[in-house]
């Protein structure tokens, strides 16, 4: 049966001949692998929110996997399609979240309330629109965030990443940082972040199509299938950025000066570890999901490798020179990764200090804990069940409380302890 989850699975990961008729025309509405809605229980003198008919469930490999019992309960409500979700240094409650159709708007949990910011006239076909946000690690003094969102610029599609200011309530463009042609669209990525070091990581995709036509992810004259990694605190008369001098193909002729990691097909969601490490969760085409540590100058092996396999299956391709995941899992489990964040309190203890994250179209969720070293055996995944929703993006508040947003039904959930 090609229902609405076959033709969603498609368009992310690749089947051939349907893939090149809907590419940018898929519909905007999809259903989960399994479909329910949450009904209110009472317990006690409180109201939660329950998954009915069993849900979560626990199948295929999950069944023999460790369970961990979470709740998902309802945080936040009347979003449409949200991408993304940056709580406001220090707070709880209190942030930005980012929806595909180019609405932006200030969240307060404790209300349940959306304050729109900006209606940006973003494109929205296929896997456009807007993308991701960051906001400036001294955002509270100084309201700087930024914004990757796709637009058409003289009749091309376009990555554009902005500057922003919040000021009293509203939202400004400031102006241009850097923009990307895009072949195709899908595959644009979107994340944006701020590490530790106070430079802006910015995750572009191959560009599109099945199988990375043009061969972006392995060549390092294009930003398309890379990570790059800008200082956003300075600039020169010709950009709105300057190249850090420690990024680590700065002067090499072979490589832009602004990528710091390469290979990758379509990373959606990366964040940094409280050891500063980051983590990226990258999108696969017809076989295998991964999650992998990523380092300066590390090359994740698109197109040559997915996952830890080769592309072309029954090829003998080389490893050499390219970085493993540290885990991976195939299609019997899901057919989009969705990146979220390494767990930092005890709220749920059997899942502190693991990288949470799920898949897009199977509603499942997963946490691993991470590797001190990279190039061991993948890691042991943690199963938090399947939920009947799309998980787009992740959220973490300064306690380092979780939440997950569903893309249909625009509600975001905070992961709590069943």
């Amino acid at each position: 049966m090609l229902g609405r989850v076959s033709l969603l699975a498609c368009v992310l990961t690749g089947c051939d001949a349907l893939r090149a008729l809907v590419i940018d025309h898929y519909p905007q509405e999809y259903a989960s692998e399994v479909s329910a809605t949450p009904t209110a229980t009472t317990l006690g003198e409180s109201t939660r929110h329950a998954w009915p008919d069993g849900i979560p469930a626990f199948t295929g490999n999950d069944s023999a996997r460790q369970h961990v019992a979470v709740h998902l309960e309802p945080a936040l409500t009347g979003l449409r399609e949200p991408t993304d979700l940056a709580f406001f240094p220090g707070s709880n409650t209190e942030g930005f979240v980012a929806e595909k159709g180019g609405g932006l708007h200030r969240f307060d949990i404790d209300k349940d309330t959306l304050a729109p910011l900006t209606q940006i006239e973003v494109l929205t076909q296929s896997e456009q629109g807007l993308l991701g946000l960051a906001l400036h690690p001294d955002f509270s003094d100084n309201g700087r965030f930024y914004i990757h969102a796709s637009l058409g610029k003289n009749g091309t599609p376009v990555s554009e990443i902005s500057a922003w200011q919040y000021t009293e309530g509203k939202a400004q463009k400031q102006g241009i940082v850097l923009d990307l042609a895009q072949p195709y669209g899908n595959h644009n990525a979107g994340q944006l972040a701020f590490g530790p070091d106070g430079m802006l990581y910015i995750a572009f995709g191959d560009g599109g199509w099945r199988g990375d036509p043009h061969g972006n992810g392995q060549n390092g004259q294009t930003w398309l299938g890379s990570i790059l990694r800008i200082d956003v605190n300075h600039r020169t008369q010709s950009h709105a950025y300057t190249i850090p001098s420690d990024n680590p193909w700065l002067g090499d002729s072979r490589i832009a000066d602004e990528i710091w990691a390469m290979g990758l097909r379509n990373p959606w969601k990366f964040s940094f570890a409280p050891d500063g490490r980051m983590v990226v969760a990258d999108v696969g085409q017809n076989a295998w999901e991964e999650v992998s540590l990523v380092q300066a100058k590390d090359n994740l092996g698109w197109n040559t490798k997915e996952g830890s396999h080769c592309f072309i299956e029954g090829s003998n391709c080389s490893s050499a020179g390219l970085v493993e995941p540290i885990f991976e899992y195939d299609r019997d489990e899901g057919k989009s990764i969705t990146g979220g964040y390494v767990a930092t309190n005890d709220s749920i203890a059997s899942i502190r200090d693991h990288y949470v994250f799920a898949d897009f179209v199977s509603g499942r969720l997963w946490a691993i804990p991470l590797p001190a070293e990279r190039g061991g055996p993948l890691m042991d995944a943690k199963a938090l069940g399947q939920w009947p929703f799309l998980p787009s993006t992740f959220g973490q508040s300064a306690d380092g409380t979780l939440y997950v947003a569903g893309f249909g039904e625009g509600t975001v959930y905070r992961i709590e302890p069943e």
